[in-house]
């Protein structure tokens, strides 16, 4: 069982125990969890492996990582970098309650990320209408300048007040995550998700078959960084187990 002591970037997580068969049957948690969960599905093999350390990556997965970080760069085209292949850019919908449960290295959210774009420096009208993110690259328009002159990139509406200098006024409401915060979700020992009902609750218990009510008990367990990790391991083993291997073991 974890420690009863919160991390500080932590979620609680109220699990149902059948204590005889020592397996957790399901758990009650909220938008946050059930957001940081199918977080994962977003996270490129690359960030998996440096994640999880090449060694305990699954399959070859490790060794396809290393194979990329040992080959020489003479070898790769002249305007890409590794990095496009070992750090690549996450795409995260913004989400402060999760953001410190996995490693930095999945946590590359793109409003943190200001692209750089360049135009031809040769100085043609025409060149104007075709930006790259490629450094120094041929411009396909007149095919003979370099893409060498840096643009501002302005990310979303440019709008009146911001072009004073004025921040414009936002909503108040949030979208953050993937799901909605109007229910509390329930999260089988397989991670299948679906909301939480008194109904849906009774329906897993008489498919577990469950009929001692005393072999049951509740816990609440704390989903911190190394239960994050935990967890993308023990999914990534093909386990059915998930929720016990990472709570119980």
């Amino acid at each position: 069982m974890t420690s009863k002591t919160p991390p500080t970037n932590s979620l609680s997580v109220k699990l149902l125990i059948h204590t005889k068969r020592k397996k957790v049957l399901f758990a009650e948690a909220s938008k946050d969890v059930v957001d940081f969960l199918f977080t994962l599905l977003q996270l490129p093999l690359a960030t998996v492996v440096n994640i999880l350390t090449k060694e305990t990556a699954s399959g070859c997965l490790g060794n396809l990582y290393s194979s990329v970080e040992n080959l020489n760069r003479v070898y790769m085209q002249p305007n890409l970098s590794k990095d496009l292949l070992l750090h690549p850019t996450i795409i995260l919908p913004s989400s402060p309650s999760i953001s410190g449960i996995l490693p930095s290295a999945a946590r590359n959210h793109s409003d943190e990320t200001t692209p750089k774009i360049y135009k031809c420096s040769s100085g043609y009208i025409g060149c104007m209408t075709t930006v790259t993110d490629v450094y120094n690259s041929l411009c396909s328009v007149c095919y003979s300048g370099r893409t060498t002159t840096e643009l501002k990139y302005i990310k979303g509406e440019v709008t009146a007040t911001a072009r004073a200098g004025t921040a414009p006024a936002t909503s108040g409401h949030s979208n953050n995550g993937f799901v909605k915060e109007v229910v509390t979700y329930m999260i089988m020992d397989n991670l299948v998700i679906q909301p939480m009902s008194i109904l849906s609750g009774l329906t897993m218990l008489n498919q577990f078959n469950v009929y001692d009510v005393g072999a049951l008990k509740e816990a609440v367990v704390q989903l911190g960084m190394n239960e994050g990790i935990q967890l993308l391991k023990t999914c990534m083993e093909k386990s059915d187990k998930v929720l016990t291997s990472v709570f119980l073991a």
